[in-house]
């Protein structure tokens, strides 16, 4: 990828992919997009929807979707609408050159006549270049308040994956996968106590366990509850 849009796209995190995307709500949905991305044009599907509210995992789906594509040799890009909105529509030219683009959270461009224009004119060169768009939203497209009828017909006539919050279990899981990958023992009375402690967004939830580890670190201590007590202010 090249020009002014390699500077827009989000920088894959390299933990953003298939295998690091735990929890039972939504692995169905996780394992449907990976086989999609591993069926490259062959799947027939040209559009891929994933709606869901905040703190459900669809920018790491949509990463770990470029980071599988790339694996197969593809050229990709992930977008995050928040960060390319004070650059213009403009900045969406040229993306149908890559073999699989990236939108996230869509909804922001709802109501917004130029960029609606140009995500569906967008839209309409990916589909005939034989490209595949997927896009985030926080809400089915029906839902979502689009005033381009035209570009609303398009986002519903691709494949719709709904993702939902975890739940406290998969929260626990993932909170102890992470703590595992980072090479933290995180025993069960202390993971309850953080459980118990912590904010229910997960991205909260996972930004404790970095204070935790960088502060663990640092002390050279264990988790314990009388030191997650100490770090936290708890």
């Amino acid at each position: 990828m090249s020009g002014p849009q390699l500077t827009l796209g989000v920088k894959l995190r390299d933990d953003a992919r298939f295998d690091n995307f735990h929890g039972e709500r939504n692995a169905s949905a996780a394992n449907r997009l990976k086989q999609l991305v591993d069926a490259g044009g062959g799947s027939g599907l040209q559009v891929v929807v994933l709606c869901g509210d905040s703190d459900t995992g669809k920018s790491h789906l949509l990463q770990a979707a470029c980071h599988q594509a790339e694996g197969r040799s593809e050229r990709t890009v992930c977008i995050s609408m928040e960060e390319v909105l004070p650059f213009g529509p403009g900045a969406l030219a040229g993306l149908e050159q890559l073999d699989l683009i990236c939108l996230d959270d869509l909804d922001l461009i709802a109501g917004k006549a130029d960029w609606e224009e140009a995500v569906f004119h967008l839209y309409n060169r990916i589909l005939d270049r034989g490209r595949r768009l997927m896009v985030s939203l926080s809400a089915p497209p029906s839902v979502v308040s689009f005033g381009l009828r035209d570009l609303l017909s398009r986002l519903q006539h691709g494949l719709v994956i709904q993702v939902g919050i975890y739940r406290d279990d998969d929260r626990l899981t993932i909170l102890r996968t992470r703590a595992e990958q980072r090479g933290l023992v995180l025993a069960d009375d202390v993971a309850g106590f953080i459980m118990r402690r912590a904010p229910r967004k997960l991205a909260d939830l996972l930004a404790i366990l970095d204070r935790l580890d960088e502060n663990s670190l640092r002390a050279q201590r264990k988790l314990t509850i009388p030191f997650v007590k100490s770090v936290m202010g708890w």
